[in-house]
């Protein structure tokens, strides 16, 4: 099914427009991808607004793909998030839009979150997602150095990258109690699940990363 065209207004704003991939071949899905592609991996700023269609679309075709359920954002909040430079997207040699991910802050910048990782399906299996995550976990470090990183999944790849960088798993309870973070969930075909539960658990994992307690060690 054909999903409605969204439109998104960032007046005064340059765009990076890549006119010159338009006849570049685009690699079927099923097409075998080398692993030693020398990806570009950066954070995101108002050039690469552009691109938030794809990622929108990327993000819900792998979730339904999945059968997961997905927090849904929209294009102007990931606008934004590219904008104030905490966002972080990833290019192959050729200029491809090929990875996505952001950070928010919540209570009072007490926590933030690593949310909205996604790579196009043709460079899936390359490594690239290891090489995002390490870089929005940098990123979300050096821009809130004090607060504690936590991130929900039902991924399995994404619960060992969080493990390599330090983060355990735990109760929801020590999650961020913002309410603002929760209502992201609404548009979660889980939500159901989660209200039930009081908050208190969902189909994802929790996982959160302490700077003092990774530090004392």
């Amino acid at each position: 099914m054909k999903t409605q065209q969204r439109i998104i207004d960032f007046s005064g704003q340059d765009f990076l427009r890549p006119d010159s991939l338009r006849n570049k071949t685009i690699l079927l899905l099923n097409e075998k991808v080398s692993d030693e592609i020398d990806f570009t991996v950066q954070v995101a700023n108002a050039d690469h607004v552009f691109w938030i269609e794809e990622i929108c679309d990327t993000t819900l075709a792998s979730a339904k793909a999945r059968g997961t359920g997905i927090s849904g954002r929209t294009p102007e909040f990931l606008g934004t998030k590219m904008i104030k430079g905490e966002a972080v997207i990833a290019f192959a040699p050729d200029g491809r839009w090929a990875g996505f991910s952001f950070i928010s802050s919540w209570d009072n910048d007490r926590y933030i979150s690593n949310s909205g990782l996604i790579v196009a399906p043709e460079f899936r299996h390359t490594g690239l997602a290891k090489k995002i995550k390490r870089k929005i976990f940098e990123l979300g470090r050096e821009k809130y150095p004090e607060a504690i990183i936590f991130s929900l999944t039902t991924g399995s790849a994404v619960m060992k990258m969080n493990h390599e960088l330090g983060f355990e798993p735990v109760t929801y309870s020590e999650l961020t109690a913002d309410n603002n973070f929760w209502e992201d969930c609404k548009s979660c075909v889980n939500c159901p699940i989660l209200m039930y539960k009081e908050r208190k658990n969902c189909l994802c994992t929790a996982m959160r990363y302490n700077p003092k307690e990774n530090e004392s060690h």
